[in-house]
């Protein structure tokens, strides 16, 4: 592998501008691949080369609307993707509990959750927290309760009750479609009652699984998808600080319904902006004697990347 990322920079049809600055060369044609730099000592390699170039700088390469970090050029002039150094396969998350100021997160137990998670779920009468989940609403404690046994205890999905400040269930997350070589991991099946949902403990809910996939296991992605036409979802993905990367078409089919997938990431790389976001919104501080916020999440949690359409 060479590492040339200065002949990138210099030869056509490259087009060569710093990332959101000013070109330096002619606008290219519609299908040129343009090169940015990246002033981000993340990237790998060095870069000898236009526009205060330094050692650590990479390569945004832009083909039409598609856009992809590079560091690397190889022996046929092609760019690739930085290198991940020592990177290693990373271990499965641990059906474990996690405790927050607000909430705990504690290994989905049908015999101790299920009363309160029906109890609960039933606030909601007209089942409008069941639309976009190929499950539910369900009509009595029996059935729920046997669907909370065909999903518990497995490890992927691996489903977590969350329990509120007075000790009782009021909502359903999990970890799923884990792949620790490729250091991914999804948040889903996300059935907050009424009794979490716009609640202080519904976010740190979702701040302690982020914790968990970065900071514990070091895992380099972290994905939030939903129903294109879940706009509630979408908003609160974003809220979270997750980035919208596009939505698959006719990804499924649900409840007899077509479901085009819109889908969100975090990468490790962002994760430390957002990690101290959190520590920040969620301080005892944020919030006033009524339980109001003081600064919202989304002020400190907003991603470089547009919203979503």
């Amino acid at each position: 592998m060479a590492h040339r990322p200065e002949r990138l920079l210099r030869e056509a049809p490259f087009h060569v501008s710093p990332l959101g600055g000013s070109a330096l060369a002619a606008t290219p044609p519609a299908d040129a691949l343009t090169a940015h730099l990246v002033t981000d000592d993340r990237w790998p390699g060095s870069l000898s080369g236009p526009a205060g170039a330094r050692d650590g700088l990479g390569v945004v390469a832009s083909f039409g609307s598609m856009r992809v970090r590079v560091s690397d050029i190889n022996d046929f002039d092609q760019p690739v993707g930085h290198l991940v150094p020592g990177w290693t396969a990373r271990t499965r998350p641990a059906a474990r509990p996690t405790a927050g100021r607000w909430c705990r997160l504690v290994p989905l137990d049908p015999a101790r959750h299920a009363d309160d998670l029906y109890r609960a779920n039933r606030a909601d009468e007209q089942g409008r927290m069941w639309t976009y989940l190929p499950y539910g609403p369900f009509d009595s404690l029996t059935s729920y309760r046997a669907w909370l046994e065909g999903v518990a205890g497995r490890e992927d999905p691996m489903f977590f009750a969350i329990i509120d400040a007075q000790g009782r269930a009021v909502g359903v997350a999990s970890f799923l479609r884990i792949d620790p070589s490729a250091g991914t991991i999804e948040v889903g099946h996300l059935a907050f009652s009424p009794a979490v949902q716009d609640t202080t403990a519904a976010t740190e809910a979702m701040a302690l699984m982020m914790r968990t996939v970065f900071d514990e296991l070091g895992y380099r992605r972290y994905e939030w998808k939903c129903d294109s036409l879940n706009a509630a979802s979408r908003r609160a993905a974003q809220r979270f600080g997750f980035v919208y990367e596009g939505t698959f078409r006719q990804a499924k089919v649900v409840k007899g319904r077509n479901r085009d997938t819109a889908w969100f990431s975090i990468t490790d790389a962002e994760w430390p902006r957002l990690a101290a976001a959190y520590e920040r919104w969620l301080a005892p501080d944020n919030f006033d004697a009524e339980g109001r916020q003081r600064l919202a999440l989304s002020k400190l949690t907003l991603p470089d990347a547009p919203p979503a359409p």
